[in-house]
């Protein structure tokens, strides 16, 4: 198969060596903004990876898929190009930086029935699949509340604020998801709110550096979220589901960044440098499904109704936030 990418930065370059290392890609067409970017890539990877001189490029190059790994605010332009030229295409989350051009993009791809694929990994993890079916199986019994949490180990440069969404669009998104796949319910309400405790640059283009949020789910099941850009100790990605019956928990290993008091052992705990590191075995597992998708062996498992959903979800949060009050989803809902 014929695969395109474009974006070659930290994530381009994970998913470019990931894609190489795919037997049914015979060859990978790098593109970046930069071209010697993708340039410097191309000579990183195997021969089957190539530099194109413009993104521009990749919609002629005769794909079978596209992974697009850019900038957010380039992703609805890409992944619109992409359906017009008919190519199956796989997306970096989100789909557009905006509810608008989320909406617009899942419009189009419904029109055409061109797959497009969402990268929401967290699908992907062996321990939230296990999670999803051990409530599916009964064994939790029913569900009263769901935790999620994502923890940065230290905050992204100041130029990534403004234009990464805000905490809860960029980062907690990912919980909402993930909570609404492994559930398989509805969120109806939110109480969101947020904080601002280090770099003055959060405050200074509008964005928080903690929130969290509190939801309902359509079956009376409570869930709550927490994300912040300053976890020192590593990073923190746990999904935990209380039920009648039993109760788990996801992302809880020897790499975990929490220390149990009172302390047993001195030897210092290692810990996740980052997301790419926790998720390394759902991103490659979701490229795989993408690949399978482009070439009809399989149905999408993450298309864009999915990620619009997230955004709703993430809209309620922002609104909850800024209003300082209960927000019902239907609010945000088109």
């Amino acid at each position: 198969m014929r695969i395109g990418l474009a974006g070659a930065g930290r994530i381009g370059a994970r998913h470019a060596a990931a894609l190489c290392a795919l037997p049914e890609v015979d060859s990978l067409a790098i593109a970046d903004a930069d071209a010697a970017r993708a340039r410097d890539l191309a000579a990183r990877l195997p021969s089957r990876g190539r530099a194109l001189d413009t993104v521009g490029e990749l919609f002629t190059a005769e794909l079978d898929g596209l992974v697009v790994a850019a900038a957010t605010d380039a992703h609805a332009d890409l992944v619109g190009r992409a359906i017009a030229a008919r190519i199956p295409v796989f997306c970096e989350k989100p789909l557009a930086s905006d509810l608008d051009g989320t909406f617009q993009t899942v419009a189009a791809a419904a029109s055409t029935g061109v797959p497009v694929q969402v990268g929401f990994q967290r699908r992907f993890d062996a321990g939230n699949a296990a999670a999803r079916e051990a409530l599916a199986s009964g064994r939790l019994g029913w569900l009263h509340t769901v935790r999620s949490c994502s923890f940065d180990p230290s905050p992204p440069p100041a130029a990534y604020v403004p234009s990464s969404g805000g905490l809860f669009r960029d980062c907690v998104i990912h919980d909402l998801d993930l909570i609404r796949f492994v559930t398989g319910r509805e969120v109806v309400r939110v109480m969101a709110s947020g904080a601002n405790r280090g770099d003055d640059f959060f405050r200074e283009y509008g964005d928080i550096d903690t929130g969290s949020a509190l939801l309902v789910l359509d079956d009376g099941t409570l869930g709550v979220v927490s994300a912040t850009r300053y976890n020192a100790a590593g990073y923190d990605a746990r999904l935990e589901l209380f039920g009648s019956k039993d109760s788990v928990v996801t992302g809880l290993d020897a790499k975990t960044p929490a220390t149990p008091l009172p302390e047993r052992d001195a030897e210092p705990r290692p810990a996740y440098s980052g997301f790419m590191e926790r998720f390394s075995d759902a991103y490659d597992a979701e490229l795989q499904a993408f690949v399978d998708v482009a070439a009809g062996r399989r149905a999408n498992p993450c298309p864009p109704e999915e990620a619009l959903e997230a955004f709703y979800l993430a809209e309620a949060c922002e609104l909850s936030m800024r209003q300082g009050r209960i927000v019902g989803t239907e609010e945000v809902r088109r």
